[in-house]
């Protein structure tokens, strides 16, 4: 087994194997949270105009996300965790688009599998990945609207790898660390409907879910549903 930590969107349009694309601030940290509390499946879209045709056309009834970090006027609710968690998800499909995650996604053409991953996800990522079997395991943290790293994703990667290689890795670690990178000063300033300060504590939760974040091709859309590898 292979494991290949790469950056940003050209990383995400190399990846092969089984590729996990991180976003932890915050567009996989808000799709975990929005499949755990009974949303059938996420659209992952790499442009607005993109969500807002899903919706129109009766595919997805909500649209989360944002553009620049900000909530487009015609979303329903911004790339928040903290929002999507009290949002009445249950077996309704979403169409999310944000600046670096879904793009990610969308540009891993030549994965073999694919999974929108954060910390919320990382063990159950690592264990999908393993069971997958391939040659090649892809780590891709997305960094900021996918041009520039980012600490939390970098370290996110990390953590992934230490646990894919059969260490346990140090959760309390990897939090003090993003806890004390400058990403971390914008949740101080939050205001909704574009972000909260408690999306932060979510999003380190590590290991917060038991499940991976697949996304497959259906139907010509990229789906993301819950994977449980055990």
């Amino acid at each position: 087994m292979t494991i290949v930590i790469d950056s940003l969107l050209g990383g995400a349009e190399r990846a092969t194997g089984a590729t996990a694309i991180i976003d932890v601030f915050r567009a996989f940290t808000t799709t975990a949270v929005m499949l755990a509390n009974g949303a059938a499946r996420v659209i992952m879209v790499g442009a607005i105009e993109d969500a807002l045709t899903l919706r129109a056309r009766g595919i997805a009834r909500l649209c989360v996300g944002e553009s620049h970090g900000l909530k487009p006027d015609a979303f329903d609710f911004g790339n928040s965790p903290f929002a999507v968690s009290s949002a009445r998800v249950l077996g309704e499909t979403i169409a999310l688009r944000t600046s670096a995650g879904t793009r990610g996604i969308v540009a891993a053409r030549h994965a073999s599998s694919l999974y929108a991953t954060a910390l919320v996800t990382a063990s159950a990522t690592a264990r999908a990945c393993r069971a997958d079997g391939t040659e090649t395991i892809s780590l891709i943290p997305m960094g900021k609207e996918g041009i520039s790293r980012t600490d939390e994703d970098e370290l996110c990667a990390l953590h992934v790898r230490n646990i894919l290689e059969g260490r346990p890795g140090d959760p309390a670690a990897v939090r003090g660390v993003i806890l004390a990178c400058g990403e971390v000063a914008r949740f101080n300033d939050a205001a909704p409907p574009h972000s909260y300060p408690e999306d932060l504590a979510i999003a380190l939760d590590i290991d917060r879910f038991d499940f991976a974040v697949q996304v497959r091709a259906e139907d010509g859309l990229l789906v993301a549903r819950k994977r449980t590898v055990q």
